[in-house]
């Protein structure tokens, strides 16, 4: 039992060592080369495509346009909503993963039946595979262009438009990057925080490093994921009744000193994975790892949960509920996140309490 275990966790935190992504999408991620993103943003009337403004090779451009038109007569680019796929273009990837998205004027009294009038914001760069891990948050990003595309003929292009379209990736996708850069070793204190829902104050820092972080705490915890998957409803609606303070990163010396730092075996054993990762300057495979870590975690939520209904009729299920427990690493988080859901169920608290107690016998003796 434990033996499956311990391999389905190690299969979890090897993900660098398959072939999640393909030999030359990692290749691209040294500290010797940089990962080449272009931009493109066309109007769009109608029916036709113009120009506005890219940073594609000039050969390329037209290709991409031609790309585009067709997804757009057959109703794949929905407004407000990216699409992610891999497009063949004359750049020096030949292939690579585009992100698009229509963002939709708002119709005017004058003419209100007025269709397909707004901007299409292509980004390229990486894989489709590697977008497709930050979908949400380049959706995000091109929402914010819509106060700048008041008027078509965009004014502000070279003060407001073109700068914000050349930092799609740096804004979106490498955020988790240079936290782990930021954090290095400590990130486990980070994860930590994520899943026990304490919150992190940066201090003595740039307002992008606040974000960076904040942001990185936001993709690493379990809320919010109870909308899109049930079984994930437990970890996402636990609130801790213990009182905890605020983990605190004071930026003022480097590295950045960490104050009330609390780990366990769980984020500690992730440390090395996410530190390889930063290390190839990989960020979709530091996503692809910081997604792993989370559905682990609600594995062993739901293991847990599953022990302790059986522990209500059974002693040696709570024995087993034990031994999972310990053999996890994650005990601490597990049964606050446990006692927050079963608080009105008296019989699963007793073995909560149980089960609090043993965790806490086994901490004073390891220490």
């Amino acid at each position: 039992m434990f033996t499956s275990q311990t391999s389905s966790f190690q299969d979890s935190i090897d993900v660098e060592e398959r072939d999640d992504f393909d030999s030359e999408e990692i290749a691209g991620y040294n500290q010797k080369s940089q990962l080449n993103c272009y931009y493109t943003i066309y109007l769009y009337q109608g029916t036709s495509l113009t120009l506005i403004d890219s940073s594609l090779p000039s050969e390329a451009e037209p290709e991409l346009r031609t790309y585009i038109s067709r997804r757009l007569s057959k109703g794949a680019l929905l407004g407000g909503m990216g699409n992610i796929a891999t497009v063949e273009l004359s750049i020096p990837e030949e292939s690579v993963g585009c992100y698009c998205c229509l963002l939709e004027q708002e119709r005017s009294p004058e003419q209100p039946d007025a269709d397909g009038n707004g901007y299409v914001i292509c980004f390229m760069g990486g894989s489709e595979k590697g977008l497709n891990l930050f979908r949400i948050e380049l959706d995000k990003y091109v929402q914010g262009l819509h106060c700048s595309l008041q008027t078509p003929e965009l004014q502000n292009l070279e003060t407001e438009v073109r700068p914000y379209l050349s930092r799609w990736f740096d804004e979106s996708v490498m955020h988790i990057y240079r936290v782990v850069q930021l954090v290095q070793s400590n990130i486990s204190f980070l994860l930590h925080a994520a899943l026990s829902q304490t919150h992190v104050e940066v201090i003595n820092s740039e307002e992008r490093t606040k974000a960076d972080v904040s942001r990185f705490i936001k993709a690493a915890s379990l809320q919010g994921l109870s909308q899109q998957d049930p079984t994930a409803a437990s970890l996402c609606k636990a609130i801790s009744e213990d009182t905890q303070s605020n983990l605190v990163i004071d930026c003022s010396v480097s590295p950045p000193m960490l104050t009330h730092t609390v780990s366990n075996r769980f984020c500690d054993d992730w440390i090395q994975a996410f530190l390889n990762a930063a290390e190839r300057c990989n960020p979709f495979l530091l996503r692809q790892i910081l997604e792993n870590f989370k559905l682990k975690a609600i594995q062993d939520m739901n293991s847990l949960k599953r022990f302790v209904r059986q522990a209500e009729m059974s002693h040696y299920a709570l024995f087993r509920c034990c031994q999972f427990l310990q053999g996890c690493g994650n005990g601490d988080v597990l049964l606050q996140n446990a006692r927050a859901e079963h608080s009105d169920l008296p019989e699963a608290c007793s073995i909560i309490a149980v089960l609090e107690e043993f965790i806490k016998e086994q901490s004073q003796a390891q220490a």
